[in-house]
Parts: C-alpha cells; structure tokens; sequence
C-alpha cells in the first residue's frame, strides 16, 4: 500500500478574476477609442480674448470660413438649410451651439448666423475664441 501525502487535485478555473480582467480590457479599449476618434472642423484663426474660458460640449459647432459658407459637421449650408437642421434638432430651446469663426471673416456674415440661430429658436449660443497669452 503506497502512501499519498499530496492528493492530486484537479485544477479549477476562477471565472470571477477573469471576467474583472475581461471588464478592465473593455473599459481601456473604450477611453482609448474614444480619444482616437478626431473631432473634424476646419482650422480657424480665432480671435484672441482674455475671457476666455472653457464652454460645455455644444450639441453642434458652425464653423464660418473667410468666404462666408457656413458648416456643420463637416457638411457646408445655406442660412435657410441651417435653420433647418437646428429645427429639427428636437427642442431648438435646449439645443446648445458654439460658432466658431475665423478671425478675417466679416462681422455681417456672423451676425447672420446668429440671425439664423435665433430664429430657429436657439438661445444657448457659444462664440469660440481663444484664451490671450
């Protein structure tokens, strides 16, 4: 009769550790594919200002280039195209834009996308600058 001292144990798997790995994984896939994705706009020389300060995410950013056209998302609109969108947003009341304009373009071609935006019933309405150094 041969002795055992050890029994011979078979081996487990733990799920519980490796789901928490698992979870850890999607979470660090997560923040780093979110920072991967590019926020697309045009390059904008925008004014200076010493007020400046950081905005809450807008729900759209209008980018006005030197030449007057006017875009969203990367698409280009006309004024009536662009009341359009921001009426369709849901509740243009609660709908929060920032516009972004380039520092050469005339103050009139602003002024009438403000026009726009007021008239599709925004009010919450961002002007982009950058903070003076």
């Amino acid at each position: 009769m041969t002795r055992r001292y050890f029994e011979a144990r078979k081996g487990r798997i733990e799920i519980i550790p490796m789901i928490d790995v698992m979870f850890f994984l999607l979470v660090f896939f997560i923040m780093i594919t979110l920072q991967m994705i590019p926020d697309q706009g045009l390059a904008l020389q925008l004014p200076r200002s010493s007020r400046a300060r950081r905005l809450p995410h807008p729900h759209f950013t209008i980018e006005i280039e030197n030449n007057g056209s006017v875009r969203v998302q990367g698409r280009a609109y006309d004024l009536t195209g662009l009341e359009y969108l921001l009426r369709s947003d849901g509740n243009p009341a609660k709908t929060r834009l920032t516009i972004a304009a380039d520092r050469n373009v005339p103050f009139q071609e602003f002024i009438h996308v403000m026009d726009t935006c007021q008239k599709a019933g925004v009010s919450d309405i961002g002007i982009a600058a950058k903070p003076a150094r």
